[in-house]
């Protein structure tokens, strides 16, 4: 199968029927199933996108493992602000880039709670350890021309 380029509108719940968000997508590139793993975020959506045309609709079902992976603890560290560059302004909601908690990859966090002389950094995506399910309507599709770009996106 051939790379596709769509855009859709999508509404976001969990499993639970709860809406999470809702969107506007522009030139998504989706690859192959043999492909879809590797590096791509959201696999498991960017699989269930595979052959939709123009008009079409689709709920996709994707288990926490095939979006956002799987909550993991360890990604959730305590860190004196002195440790960080800025760290004694930092409040609820701020990121943090290039942190590198032990053993991880160096990644984004949040700052989710602060006290006078430490923050508690975030790494897990805020809908890590959640099934999804992606309501789409395809506005548009064409096969890829020329490598393009993939789009970050987020119903």
């Amino acid at each position: 199968m051939r790379v596709q380029v769509v855009s859709f509108h999508c509404v976001l719940k969990n499993s639970l029927g709860q809406i999470i968000s809702s969107s506007f997508n522009h030139d998504v590139v989706t690859t192959p199933a043999s492909t879809a793993d590797e590096g791509q975020a959201l696999p498991g959506f960017i699989e269930g996108l595979q052959g939709l045309r123009e008009g079409e609709r689709k709920q996709i079902s994707v288990s926490a493992d095939r979006a956002y992976g799987f909550y993991d603890p360890a990604l959730l560290v305590r860190v004196p602000r002195s440790a960080l560059s800025g760290g004694k302004k930092m409040k609820v909601g701020d990121e943090v880039k290039g942190f590198r908690a032990k053993g991880d990859s160096m990644r984004v966090y949040r700052v989710v709670s602060a006290d006078q002389s430490f923050v508690f950094l975030e790494g897990n995506h805020p809908l890590a350890g959640q099934d999804l399910v992606f309501d789409v309507e395809v506005t548009s599709f064409r096969e890829e021309t020329d490598p393009e770009t993939k789009m970050n996106f987020l119903c």
